[in-house]
């Protein structure tokens, strides 16, 4: 019988990571990207300004749209310890959901966005820098993903055991 010792600290490192991609993506969303589109004033004009103008930033449906990434990691982590799941092949839904923290973060950024380009005739785009390092993130987990198949693969005849299966 396999340890879980592996599965258990990839699970942890793969839910913290995920876990703060959500946190950075929510701050950059509701504090910083508003902060940077709309200079000079504070959180709280921004948002009464976007409210005089009928506008407004649905926290819950940011906060919701992220935690599903969350949600996700951690039954990942359960289900990968559960099975007592090699370090390798624990690692590969995680980076999955970190390459799909892109496309979360733009989904839920897209409301507030356009809130702050109707209520201050701007663009509806990032204006802070800090969207950078998530795309970041999903770039590098995209190709780790990719390494470690590879890797997989080609090491899966020498040592018998793959994270994908081998072509024949």
């Amino acid at each position: 019988m396999t340890s879980r010792r592996p599965a258990i600290l990839v699970s942890v490192v793969g839910v913290v990571a995920v876990a703060l991609y959500a946190a950075m993506a929510a701050v950059q969303i509701l504090v910083l990207n508003p902060l940077a589109a709309v200079p000079g004033r504070t959180l709280l004009e921004i948002r009464a300004g976007m409210s005089d103008a009928g506008e407004r930033i649905d926290v819950g449906m940011v906060l919701g749209i992220l935690a599903v990434g969350v949600v996700i990691a951690l039954v990942v982590a359960g289900l990968m310890i559960a099975a007592r799941t090699p370090a390798v092949a624990t690692a590969m839904p995680f980076l999955v959901v970190l390459v799909l923290g892109a496309p979360a973060y733009f989904f839920a950024s897209f409301g507030p966005g356009m809130g702050l380009a109707d209520a201050y005739g701007i663009s509806g785009a990032d204006y802070s820098p800090w969207a950078w390092p998530l795309y970041g993130v999903s770039v590098a987990a995209f190709v780790t993903f990719v390494v470690l198949a590879v890797m997989s693969a080609r090491t899966a005849p020498r040592t018998g055991v793959a994270l994908l299966p081998a072509q024949g």
